[in-house]
């Protein structure tokens, strides 16, 4: 009995070992590689700089008709881009807080679509902040959830039917901050982790039409992107109130100040590593879900980090020398 059982589980693990090779392989032959973009167009928000700006100069490169959005049409990033790239490439305005703008943009697209249509929307549009949450305004938290979150969502709602119809690629920029919830960083936090939730709903929906959804998860690039909003201790200090200010003291705004700067400057200097991963996900035949983007050293950290239990991921703070100082000077005079 005991034997025939064993044999029973042996022969089901094989089979459906089999049978997830051979729906691989079927998946493998059925998906398109695009590394040459003729024919296709690529949607870009948040081109005036940073990501966005090498991304469209990259796809631009390989042949694809991108549609660069900017913020400012007009401006240096806007310019630069224009004068660098081939005819194919084409500046938007497109503020993704505006409905009025998504509206015009798609407008313009539809217009301008090559014969194979919209092969991808990269939702890549972004702002960041730091502040402790007792520093922070209900409207420092709508802005960046505006932006970050509901910028990411109106375009996609409204870009899907172009994408869907060609069984193309969605795209989203979050962050390791997605997942990894340390001091300074609620109002990103929360805004990156409501866009990887949006974007893991879809990826399900999507999926029924061929439809391939990414996320690109990077680490510290804020040298690389200027992303980060430079801000200076007396700045933190005099948004506060005199309950807060009593609470947190000048002395511990300029240390948090100090060593949120630091942190930064200790970051990538190129964002190359971005770049390719997005590459990737749009042109790849098999895209991954999710691109996590930090260095080989702290590779094994963040990809254990989301499956501790949470008495450990608190715990982890602890052993920083800056949370140390933080609770001995909370109070002081």
């Amino acid at each position: 009995m005991i034997f025939s059982i064993g044999l029973i589980i042996g022969l089901i693990s094989i089979t459906a070992l089999v049978l997830f090779v051979f729906a691989k392989l079927v998946s493998r032959h059925y998906c398109r590689n695009v590394q040459d973009g003729s024919g296709y167009a690529v949607l870009i928000t948040g081109c005036d700089s940073g990501f966005g700006h090498q991304l469209a100069q990259c796809l631009d490169q390989k042949g694809f008709v991108v549609f660069a959005g900017c913020l400012c049409p007009q401006g240096a990033g806007a310019q630069s881009l224009a004068r660098l790239s081939s005819s194919n490439l084409k500046i938007l305005k497109l503020d993704v807080t505006s409905d009025e703008d998504v509206q015009q943009a798609k407008m313009m697209v539809e217009e301008n679509l090559p014969k194979k249509g919209l092969w991808a929307v990269v939702n890549n549009a972004g702002i960041s902040d730091w502040a402790e949450i007792e520093w922070s305004t209900i409207e420092d938290f709508r802005n960046m959830v505006d932006i970050n979150l509901f910028g990411s969502i109106r375009t996609s709602i409204k870009f899907l039917p172009l994408v869907r119809a060609v069984k193309g690629r969605m795209v989203y920029t979050s962050s390791i901050f997605a997942f990894f919830n340390c001091l300074n960083m609620g109002a990103y936090s929360v805004s990156k982790r409501g866009l990887e939730a949006f974007a893991d709903c879809l990826r399900v929906e999507m999926a029924s039409f061929g439809v391939k959804v990414s996320i690109i998860q990077p680490g510290n690039f804020g040298r690389a992107t200027n992303i980060v909003k430079m801000k200076t201790s007396s700045d933190i200090w005099e948004k506060l109130d005199e309950d807060r200010k009593h609470t947190f003291n000048r002395q511990y705004i300029d240390l948090a100040n100090e060593y949120f700067m630091s942190t930064c400057n200790t970051g990538f200097k190129n964002s190359s590593m971005v770049i390719d991963a997005m590459l990737h996900a749009v042109t790849s035949a098999r895209p991954k879900r999710r691109y996590l983007l930090v260095s080989a050293m702290d590779r094994f950290f963040f990809q254990l980090f989301p499956f501790l239990p949470t008495v450990l991921t608190d715990a982890v703070f602890s052993l920083s020398p800056m949370y140390a100082k933080r609770k001995e000077m909370l109070y002081a005079k």
